[in-house]
């Protein structure tokens, strides 16, 4: 039996911004896991077990090919999308197809199913990638899953900028900046995943590890609602497709103060808190200018309080509910605000960071 890993994530700056191909972000991995175990299937096809499924597995088979799995009474989600790409990347590579058995579990959502906004989808699609290249002994690289995974994701949710996936795969504090989407799906389709996965697309698509920072503490507080990175993200396409102008300059405020980031981090850290600020302030103005409420009364809320007790607090990630994170000076602060958090609703949810070389598989 194969067991991997993939930490869930949080994005500290750089938002929405990211979904435009070559913008950066900042984003850490936390020490919340969905955890994957892949073992040889005894029958003439295969189960997933999940609490996200219910009581009952989802079985899947073959089709007439042998190329392509085929789920029973379900649809295709990232999990199934997951199996795929690597059936595909498999048979490329001449190696016979086997059945198995997935059992999925997940620290990333409450016990009630609730979702921390951790990037689950994401991470699902990594330590399921994980696990199967090493079932068929594909020995990919860690950028090899990393751009499995994005080719994954994207199949799913196109507009999805991959940082989840670089978060989970490579762990840590990274800058990402995306590749484009649009044409590695077109790629795939005219040329195939295995051709898609060294194609000079890849160019613009960095992952840079940054260090942790040495001056100031990662807090993350929880709203309590879930919220989808999808619709939102879709909803300020739509809303701006006449407003460019507004967008560059969106996109050009939350370049230069994720770079002030970047270049404080390990550093002389004292810039980060302000660009924090600035950043949750252009979040506000795109909130505004679209009206999809990125920062709920919640969320708003637990930035405020963050602010009043002298340190900086944005949403993470789409917004809409789901998490927001400070970066406060050790301290008495750090006690006070996870007090005024939950007198206010708001979940302190005691994360620490998953470091790189803390790979959950190993590698």
């Amino acid at each position: 039996m194969i067991e991997t890993r993939a930490p869930g994530k949080l994005f500290i700056a750089g938002e929405y911004a990211v979904v435009e191909p070559g913008e950066p972000a900042i984003l850490v991995a936390v020490d919340r896991y969905l955890s994957v175990r892949v073992s040889a299937s005894e029958n003439s096809s295969g189960c997933i077990h999940s609490t996200a499924y219910g009581d009952q597995p989802r079985v899947w088979a073959r089709d007439d090919a042998g190329d392509r799995i085929v789920l029973e009474h379900a649809p295709v989600d990232f999990v199934a999308a997951a199996i795929d790409a690597v059936e595909e990347l498999r048979a490329a590579r001449g190696i016979e197809p086997r059945y198995f058995d997935l059992h999925i579990g997940s620290e990333l959502d409450d016990p009630s199913g609730r979702k921390f906004g951790l990037g689950s989808s994401g991470a699902v699609t990594v330590a399921v990638i994980s696990a199967l290249e090493q079932f068929y002994g594909l020995g990919l690289t860690r950028l090899e899953r990393f751009r499995l995974g994005l080719l994954t994701t994207i199949e799913l949710s196109p507009r999805a900028s991959g940082g989840d996936i670089a978060a989970s795969t490579y762990g840590g504090w990274i800058r990402y900046t995306s590749p484009d989407r649009e044409a590695l799906r077109a790629h795939r389709t005219a040329h195939g995943l295995p051709a898609t996965m060294t194609a000079p697309l890849w160019d613009i698509c960095t992952i840079t590890p940054l260090p942790a920072p040495r001056t100031l503490e990662l807090m993350v507080g929880w709203t309590g609602s879930p919220a989808s990175t999808e619709r939102l993200v879709d909803g300020v396409q739509r809303s701006e497709q006449d407003h460019e102008r507004q967008r560059a300059l969106f996109r050009a405020g939350s370049r230069e103060n994720v770079e002030v980031i970047v270049a404080a981090l390990g550093a002389d850290e004292t810039p980060v808190q302000p660009a924090i600020r600035r950043v949750r302030r252009l979040l506000q103005e795109l909130d505004a200018s679209t009206g999809i409420r990125i920062e709920t009364d919640r969320l708003r809320a637990m930035c405020d309080i963050v602010e009043r007790h002298g340190a900086a607090a944005k949403p993470s990630g789409a917004g809409g509910g789901d998490c927001g994170i400070a970066l406060v000076e050790p301290g008495t602060a750090q006690a006070l605000i996870a007090e005024d958090w939950v007198a206010h609703g708001i979940q302190h949810l005691a994360l620490t960071v998953h470091d790189p070389e803390e790979d959950g598989d190993g590698r």
